[in-house]
């Protein structure tokens, strides 16, 4: 039944898959591109801005935590490395996607697909990780007040970071020993402008139904326990509010989380829809166009929220601002 289930949820994939034949595949090819065909040089030149902005962003915030003592504390921390990690996110299908969208053949080969692949997962997942090791820093900033600076140590955040890292590096492997180790034997059309695990598998010659439950069951654990955790800290967080009596007090500990709580809706709701919407919203079409705003969002959209959400990094911003201006007219 589970399996049936599965695959149906794949069907809209399968429907473009071409008779088989018996040679073996090495190389596939990208095939999202096939409706901009006449709008290449638009397409281009928004992803290329929209790169560069995820790479100037996400850079700008880390800079300016690294740059500055007053934001060396564990919070920040982990927001430099959400940077960090966006950056590298992006890089691992952006550059890819530009150079095919420049040239007539878009073809990659195996081993670079499931590399992709693998770096995307690892990424995706450690960033996962990382938001709810951030809700966690939350509730105990919180919560446990007086003990957050004991509790909450630069040793305890590094320890965090290492493990979101061991996670996000541990748990694609499974699914990608099992893909590596599938027949491909044609089709060898890829339709998304990046390589995946849905539309890689579907091109298998064999039966992938341990596959398909595995990639599931990956997806529903690195959404759902990462969603559960968080939903629990804020849960928490929540009791903690309602006992403040003052509206400042109460306001104070809204604007402390806004900027997680606006991270983790853009993350998880892009993830959640990507992965695990219902078999009717399948559409080969709208597959292509979620998995590169899956791509892009939350890359793009974390530096301006945290730029514009938090004061602190707002304040040290501002001072860098004004700082450059009074040099720009010392210079004149």
């Amino acid at each position: 039944m589970l399996v049936g289930i599965l695959k149906d949820s794949h069907f809209s994939l399968l429907q473009e898959v071409e008779p088989t034949n018996s040679t073996s595949v090495t190389e596939f090819e990208l095939v999202g591109f096939l409706d901009l065909q006449n709008f290449y040089t638009p397409v281009i030149v928004i992803l290329l801005v929209i790169y560069l902005l995820i790479l100037c962003g996400n850079s700008i915030i880390f800079t300016v935590i690294y740059a500055h003592p007053r934001l060396h504390i564990p919070m920040y921390y982990f927001v430099a490395v959400l940077a960090v990690l966006e950056v590298f996110y992006t890089t691992v299908t952006m550059p890819k996607i530009l150079f095919d969208l420049l040239k007539s053949t878009k073809s990659i080969s195996l081993n670079g697909c499931l590399l992709q692949i693998y770096f995307f997962h690892v990424l995706g997942i450690t960033e996962a990780c990382l938001i709810t090791a951030m809700a966690y820093d939350r509730y105990l900033a919180i919560c446990t007040t007086l003990k957050y600076s004991t509790t909450m140590t630069t040793k305890l955040c590094f320890q965090l970071m290492l493990g979101c890292c061991t996670c996000g590096l541990a748990c694609p492997l499974p699914e990608i020993i099992l893909t590596s180790h599938l027949p491909f034997c044609g089709p060898d059309r890829i339709w998304r402008m990046f390589c995946d695990f849905p539309p890689l598998i579907s091109l298998a010659c064999t039966d992938t139904s341990i596959s398909i439950i595995v990639d599931f069951s990956l997806h529903l654990i690195v959404i759902l326990g990462p969603i559960f955790l968080i939903l629990l800290s804020y849960v928490k967080i929540l009791r903690v509010v309602i006992r403040i009596k003052s509206s400042k007090g109460s306001q104070k500990v809204f604007s402390t989380c806004a900027s997680h709580l606006v991270v983790v809706l853009a993350f998880f709701g892009t993830i959640s829809f990507m992965y695990m919407r219902l078999t009717w919203m399948e559409s080969l079409r709208y597959n292509r166009i979620l998995a590169v705003i899956y791509a892009v969002l939350s890359p793009l959209f974390n530096p301006i929220i945290y730029s514009l959400r938090n004061k602190e990094i707002r304040d040290v911003i501002k001072q860098i601002t004004s700082s450059s201006h009074l040099f720009c007219c010392e210079m004149k």
